[in-house]
């Protein structure tokens, strides 16, 4: 039977309707007929991690686009699931299993934080789950056999971090000789702080401070009172998200200013856009500037993430590696599928096991404990208001020193 020109539009209608409740792109629901691959997560949108948690949404927003341009996963559009676990542990654990049973994801992408990642990853392994995550800073504490970071911590950062940290210091003119320790409770801070003031020791610098505070602390008035007493020639602070920021406000009130300071995972932007941040050090995988930009779709996503870092109001529009670590893990999953040839998490992280894959963090492998490779951490420095990496030496932008 033909249809009339009315009753087609009303069909039309319809269609367009039934689309938009079921949230697949008009595009792909013309196509195949296949259902998108939908990939669940959550991530930090609210509370202490929300300024770097959005900076992982907006990484994983610029894969998703670029891979649906490119036609899709194994043929499929592909469909981010995000929920707002609200930087609680708590609520990620509960968030996944919804994920599993009530959304029913096809694949599972880890939340920002060790913690939650933990979390996460227990009920990914209840349920027999590829579990790929951008951030877990303690490898030792994730021995799930089907978990891979995209981080290239090594098997034992608790020890290494430090090494490098002090490594890059010794490279400077009066190396320092004391050292205060003071750090977040946050699980993985507080590992590589003990590990940190290990190593101290063996190098034969005095710790003239070693002080712990709760996750989520506000107030560093005393801390920074205490810091500014002990007066160490490097302070090296396991501070995560805007504890940083926090921090670098209390001392500044105080009219004291470490002589080397170090922060372990801080809010890159507002860290970055700091008054009394020129100098200062942190941990990282990747910077917007050679010879990182030459790695495996690097310079494409650099162009893409500032677009949209920058649509989105974003204080420090960069792409630096917390963008970096968590579009390289959806790197590995695109690799895992398309070596598995299917969405399957068993065959996928068999093929993990066995591969190696190009990511803008350059080459991971998954070899070892932990399902961790070698170690390539390195140490950047806010200069001119904008972080780059100055140890090794080698991974120093054209011209750029440690200062």
């Amino acid at each position: 039977m033909t249809c009339s020109p009315l009753r087609r539009r009303v069909l039309a209608l319809a269609a367009g309707t039934l689309m938009l409740a079921t949230g697949l792109p008009a595009a792909f629901a013309q196509g195949s007929g296949s259902a998108p691959i939908r990939v669940g997560g959550t991530l930090p949108l609210t509370g202490p991690l929300a300024s770097v948690g959005m900076i992982h949404k907006l990484a994983a927003e610029v894969f998703v686009e670029d891979i649906n341009k490119r036609g899709g996963l194994l043929g499929r559009k592909v469909e981010f699931v995000v929920l707002d676990d609200q930087s609680q542990p708590a609520n990620a654990r509960t968030l996944y299993e919804r994920l599993i049973t009530a959304e029913k994801v096809d694949l599972l992408m880890g939340p920002y934080g060790t913690s939650s990642i933990l979390a996460a990853m227990g009920v990914a392994q209840r349920f027999n789950k590829l579990f790929i995550q951008s951030s877990l800073g303690e490898p030792a504490l994730a021995p799930y056999d089907m978990q891979f970071p995209s981080l290239p911590l090594g098997p034992d950062p608790r020890l290494a971090d430090t090494e490098l940290i002090l490594d890059g210091y010794a490279s400077l003119p009066n190396p320092p000789k004391t050292i205060a320790f003071v750090t977040s409770k946050f699980p993985s801070a507080l590992d590589l702080a003990k590990g940190g003031q290990e190593i101290a020791q063996r190098r034969g610098l005095k710790t003239v401070l070693a002080l712990e505070y709760e996750f989520g602390t506000r107030d560093f008035g005393a801390i920074a009172a205490r810091i500014k007493d002990a007066n160490p020639d490097v302070l090296w602070s396991g501070a995560v998200g805007m504890e940083a920021v926090q921090l670098l406000d209390a001392m500044k009130r105080i009219d004291y200013l470490p002589k080397r300071h170090f922060y372990l995972f801080p809010a890159p932007g507002p860290t970055a856009g700091h008054p009394n941040a020129a100098g200062v050090t942190s941990l990282t995988w990747f910077e917007d500037h050679d010879p990182f930009i030459k790695n495996a779709g690097a310079a494409d996503f650099v162009a893409a993430f500032v677009q949209k870092a920058k649509g989105a109001g974003l204080p420090y529009p960069v792409a630096e590696y917390q963008a970096a670590s968590e579009f390289a893990a959806w790197q590995i999953m695109e690799a895992a599928a398309n070596g598995a040839g299917k969405i399957d998490d068993k065959a996928m992280a068999a093929w993990l096991k066995a591969n190696k894959v190009q990511t803008v963090l350059g080459v991971r492998s998954f070899e070892g404990k932990f399902n961790s490779s070698a170690p390539d951490t390195k140490l950047k420095q806010v200069q001119g208001g904008k972080w780059v990496t100055v140890w090794p030496a080698k991974f120093r932008p054209p011209g750029g020193a440690f200062q």
